[in-house]
């Protein structure tokens, strides 16, 4: 990232009066006591309104509480920004292997699958070891067949599997269409052993129509590689019934806490609040609206900060990132200082990536010596943000912090039946909190901010 940040004059109070960086670097951590917004508002979220996929009626009145806790929590003109986007919901889901020994599938369909008839299909199974496995198949190794896909995700602090793994969900069902597949199945993109399955957003090539597309969850995947390394023949009989709904309505929802000099360009802070429909969403990624929006409520405390900080929770992040895509349109024109993103569950933060130019070493170095006094650790200093502040990011080349959180366990949840309440620490949850409201007191406090050449 080029430098969005050319100058610094850090506030030592609320007021207008400007302190050395060294001074903040060596403020003690952050004493939240016993604050309990970010729990609240995720307990609330998944109890009160429940699953909210992209662009249903669920979303919608997700949409609608979320202007009316923004509002009780005190944030300024919390309103929706409608776009529309393609519809999706899931059907009837069923697959069995046949045979002797006949064994039902736990599966679920993926994000924007394909159908098969109301009866369902009976086909011969594929067995493809990797996503490249598929790609290097000649298309009659596939044509009528129902493709699956293996691909064992493992366990990183990072999460850093999720890139790579991830292909064969993300692509692999249109690159199995392209081949004449009847339908494809994966593993599920996750690092569990149960019988939960992940779904996911998969997209489609242009050209390709899409099929019938699910992930199979662990053991039964495990079951699958064991019986083709037997070299059993494989039939599935396999029923997906979700449907395309046409041009459907989705939205944004956006609120503020003004600061001192609104002339200054805000700070955004993103999260996404629709979830899949498969369980609540706590982790993915209610607790990341949690996190955004009582991390401001902290940061502000005592008094507003110079800079205004803007929080945005974008819809239909899972379906393909419209939320993140239309925001950006919407805002093209306003210039944002800083943009920061959370989206990868509630565990504790331990690495910041702070994405800034030369000039504003000093503004980076504040942060980064506060958030070591908090137990953090520095990282390459290479930061994108997600699908909800991506967009805007790269279009304006604002500067980006990425606040990395442990993800040791995220995949074992991610996309599941079992993304719920129970799952968030709160103390892990309120560390979040605690760090994110850190940063935002320093950058908030920067004077002058100016955007990248």
């Amino acid at each position: 990232m080029r430098n969005i940040l050319s100058s610094l004059a850090l506030a030592a109070s609320l007021a207008a009066a400007s302190a050395p960086v060294t001074a903040l670097a060596q403020e003690g951590p952050a004493q939240s006591g016993k604050d309990t917004v970010a729990y609240t508002i995720v307990a609330d979220l998944t109890s009160e309104v429940g699953q909210r996929l992209g662009g249903t009626p669920r979303e919608a009145y997700a949409r609608d509480w979320a202007v009316k806790r923004l509002t009780a929590l005190g944030l300024t003109n919390p309103h929706i920004e409608p776009y529309t986007m393609p519809g999706w919901e899931r059907g009837a889901e069923s697959a069995t292997l046949l045979g002797a020994a006949e064994q039902k599938l736990a599966i679920a369909a993926l994000g924007n699958s394909g159908a098969t008839p109301a009866s369902g299909i009976k086909a011969p199974m594929v067995y493809f070891a990797s996503y490249e496995a598929l790609k290097a198949a000649p298309d009659a190794a596939v044509k009528g067949k129902i493709v699956f896909i293996d691909n064992a995700m493992r366990a990183a602090q990072d999460g850093a599997g999720y890139g790579p793994y991830g292909a064969a969900r993300r692509s692999g069902p249109s690159l199995a269409a392209s081949k004449g597949a009847a339908a494809v199945l994966i593993r599920s993109i996750g690092t569990d052993h149960n019988r939960d399955p992940h779904t996911g957003f998969t997209g489609w090539d242009k050209g390709v129509t899409p099929i019938a597309a699910a992930a199979v969850s662990a053991p039964d995947a495990d079951l699958i590689a064991l019986r083709a390394k037997k070299g059993m023949a494989e039939q599935v009989a396999l029923t997906l019934t979700p449907r395309f709904t046409g041009n459907v309505q989705s939205g944004n929802v956006v609120a503020e806490l003004p600061g001192r000099d609104p002339s200054l360009p805000p700070i955004l802070v993103g999260c996404h609040l629709d979830s899949w429909d498969l369980a609540t969403g706590a982790i993915d990624d209610g607790a990341g609206c949690a996190i955004v929006t009582a991390a401001a409520l902290q940061a502000a405390k005592g008094g507003q900060l110079l800079r205004t900080i803007r929080v945005l929770w974008a819809g239909a992040e899972e379906r393909g990132g419209f939320g993140g895509e239309a925001y950006a349109k919407a805002h093209a024109k306003e210039p944002h200082a800083l943009a920061m993103e959370s989206d990868s569950g509630a565990g504790r933060v331990w690495r910041v990536n702070i994405a800034m130019g030369a000039a504003d070493k000093a503004l980076g170095d504040a942060i980064a010596a506060r958030l070591s006094d908090m137990g953090l650790v520095r990282g390459e200093n290479k930061a994108e943000g997600g699908e909800d502040v991506g967009f805007i990011a790269a279009a304006q080349k604002t500067a980006v912090i990425d606040m990395g959180q442990d993800m040791t366990h995220y995949f074992d949840l991610h996309h599941t039946p079992d993304d719920t309440l129970d799952k968030i620490d709160p103390a892990d949850l309120q560390q979040n909190v605690d760090t994110w409201a850190a940063v935002l007191k320093i950058a908030g406090n920067a004077a002058t901010i100016a955007p990248q050449g």
